[in-house]
């Protein structure tokens, strides 16, 4: 490699160099030298990007695995069934429901499911070891070439580390009956490292019906060579099994008849089984380098649900199974050039392709688990296809820019045990991505970013043209592929010394919203939302030993409909603020406090959720790095707010037959400690 080249490495590095990130907020780096053989990487595009590292999110306490996003400023988990169930995400004015307009992928891997059997673009990320995830980077708006489907609203790469420095054993015992263990070690195989790790967790709950959770996620990950050059082999594996406490309605517990940590059906609940391998190709190339991966993923669910209770069958009771059973397969490729232009330009191509075989997804009545009748049952082929472009021009000192196209094309295939049901469909999108960037002035940047972006609806409504309950009455297909609009304005700053600070002003616009329907358990396409709001974080360095950061965000989400405007389960305003001690002659200890705000559960506006508000604590101790203990006190103030609040009609024994509209909720669970003991070979 020349002289030549490696110089012009090294100055689009030093021109493009952008954000680190501290407590998840951007820090505008000092320049550094890049040698030729690493990978460049294009500078933060918008004040809402980046990455955490290993040490910070070991820093934080979390209750379960789906916590580790709210790692993304203004994101906020929440449950509203059992653990093996995926979380509820709110972000930018959206219930996600589990994850429609936020794109999650695990070392590349997807992790939304297209045409699912609960609900479109489910992201259940609960098969992560997260004690072994090695950085989360995590992008909002529909910006980013590389982000297709489902990332409208942002989306999240978490990444496994590459190796260990010593092999470790933990075992976790906490209240209501948890227990959790896990191996890992990264020995090192011929000219590379092997990363395994095994955990097993059991879990009975708080709630009044036990969970039985019995929980087991594997990895085996084999990686060689740099970030540039080599290549990485993975194998995953994940099992669940629960029993689900699940929402409640607020006349029952207010009149007596269950306790707030009580339930109505104990048969709710499920299991599920993901098995995936995956082969990343690095190396490279004239100018440039370049990147492919091949995947395939073997998912299976069963999810028994009742949320109406005796509804619409008074004698048996309205649970429901909805059963998904799928292979996916995929390949993404992307090369990236320097450009010999005037000025320094950086080109990158990339390629998505994915093919989802389910077989069958189906929807069932039952009672205590058992089927009584069909409602639907599909064979579901649906393939993908994604070609994107982003090219980043650095013009003066002071300003860049970066414009990017994606075009993708859909082929849904659906046979329905109805046959009225059953088709073919084709669909394709353009989405164009602007970004302009100015700065660094006194080290402060400032963003202007405009993107479309889009996600896909589910392959049956795609193809539907008959209610599949009576079997007659006509039904209108819904669009395949919905496009969002996005805008924001940002800046960020580290111009006060130990102080780093990010703000922007954005909108969204979605040619289709989807509104939740409580009495079926599930999204149908509505008219079209308007959504715009603020976002705020810092993260300030109090001293050597003590750290605060803190992210609040508003959104104003509205739906154009003559019902009301109001879009049920928006919320307005989300904060959180916490302080981290990382390190002092071997203690480490984090406080953090979750606020939900509270927002419309009905279009019109009428009844509303109520806010919640939590606070975790850790803190840990480390000897001769070789042993560890730390105490997690889950809920320290034993709050008694609501996980997530929904509002529909369900109907209890002896009353009335066409229900009772009242609030539905899961409670945040109480207050729990947990001791993990560490050993470090």
């Amino acid at each position: 490699m020349s002289r030549q080249w490696s110089a012009e490495v090294a100055a689009l590095a030093l021109s493009l160099v952008g954000p680190a990130m501290a407590g998840g907020v951007p820090v505008e780096l000092d320049p550094v030298t890049v040698r030729a053989s690493q990978t460049l990487q294009s500078a933060a595009q918008s004040s809402t990007e980046g990455t955490v590292t290993a040490e910070q999110l070991a820093e934080r306490p979390i209750s379960r695995a789906g916590e580790l996003l709210e790692f993304v400023p203004g994101l906020m988990v929440t449950q509203h069934s059992g653990e093996g169930k995926a979380n509820q995400y709110f972000l930018r004015g959206f219930n996600l429901d589990h994850g429609t307009d936020f794109y999650a992928e695990v070392d590349g891997l997807p992790v939304n499911m297209r045409s699912h059997g609960h609900g479109q673009g489910y992201a259940d990320i609960n098969f992560i070891i997260p004690e072994l995830i090695g950085s989360l980077s995590y992008r909002k708006g529909p910006y980013y070439a590389d982000v297709g489907d489902f990332g409208a609203a942002g989306s999240a790469n978490l990444r496994y580390l590459d190796e260990l420095p010593r092999s470790r054993a933990e075992v976790s015992l906490g209240e209501y009956g948890y227990y959790s263990s896990l191996l890992a070690a990264s020995p090192s195989v011929l000219d590379g490292k092997l990363l395994l790790g095994l955990q097993a967790t059991r879990y009975q709950g708080p709630f009044q019906l036990e969970e039985d959770m019995k929980k087991f996620a594997g990895i085996a990950r084999y990686n060689q060579g740099s970030a540039t050059e080599g290549f990485t082999a993975s194998l995953m594996a994940y099992h669940i099994d629960y029993t689900a406490p699940d929402q409640i309605p607020q006349r029952a517990v207010d009149g007596g008849q269950i306790d707030r940590l009580g339930f109505i059906d104990p048969s709710d609940g499920g299991t599920v089984g993901r098995y995936s391998g995956a082969l990343e190709w690095r190396g490279l190339a004239e100018r440039g380098n370049w990147r492919a991966q091949a995947y395939a993923l073997k998912y299976r669910m069963q999810l028994y649900s009742n949320f109406t209770y005796f509804l619409d069958n008074p004698d048996d009771g309205d649970q429901f199974n909805q059963f998904d059973d799928r292979m996916v397969y995929g390949f993404s490729a992307r090369r990236y050039w320097l450009l010999p232009t005037a000025i320094p330009a950086d080109l990158s191509l990339g390629l998505q392709a994915r093919y989802d075989d389910i077989a069958p997804v189906g929807l069932y009545k039952t009672r205590a688990r058992e089927r009584l009748a069909t409602v639907r049952e599909d064979q579901v082929r649906e393939g993908s296809a994604g070609v994107f472009l982003s090219s980043t021009q650095k013009w003066t000192p002071w300003f860049r820019s970066q414009l990017g196209l994606r075009a993708d094309a859909y082929s849904f295939e659906v046979d329905s045990d109805l046959a009225a049901n059953s088709g073919r469909a084709d669909d394709a999108i353009l989405s164009p991505k602007l970004a302009l960037v100015f700065g660094p002035w006194s080290r402060t940047q400032f963003y202007l970013n405009y993107g479309e972006g889009f996600h896909s609806n589910d392959a049956r409504g795609v193809t539907t043209t008959v209610d599949p309950l009576d079997q007659t009455t006509p039904q209108d297909p819904v669009d395949a592929l919905v496009k969002a609009r996005g805008g924001e304005i940002g800046v960020s700053s580290a111009i006060v010394p130990g102080l780093s600070i990010a703000a922007s002003l954005w909108q969204l616009h979605f040619d289709s919203e989807l509104v939740y329907v409580g009495d079926a358990g599930a999204n149908e396409p509505s008219g079209a939302s308007r959504r715009r709001g603020v976002e705020l974080s810092l993260y300030y360095a109090l001293s050597d030993w003590l750290a605060l950061d803190a992210d609040y965000a508003y959104a104003r989400a509205r739906l154009d409909s003559e019902d009301g405007d109001r879009i049920p389960n928006s919320i307005g305003s989300v904060y959180g603020l916490g302080l981290t001690v990382p390190d002092i002659r071997g203690w480490s200890g984090g406080l953090r406090l979750r606020y939900l705000g509270g927002g419309p559960l009905i279009e019109d506006n009428s009844v509303r959720s109520r806010a919640t508000s939590v606070v975790n604590a850790q803190v840990g101790y480390r000897y001769r790095q070789r042993y560890s203990a730390k105490l997690q006190v889950l809920n320290l103030f034993d709050s008694r707010d609501h996980d997530i609040t929904y509002y529909y009609e369900s109907r209890l024994p002896g009353e009335p037959a066409d229900g009772v509209a009242d609030t539905h909720f899961h409670p945040v669970e109480p207050r729990a400690l947990r001791l993990t003991l560490g050993l470090e070979l």
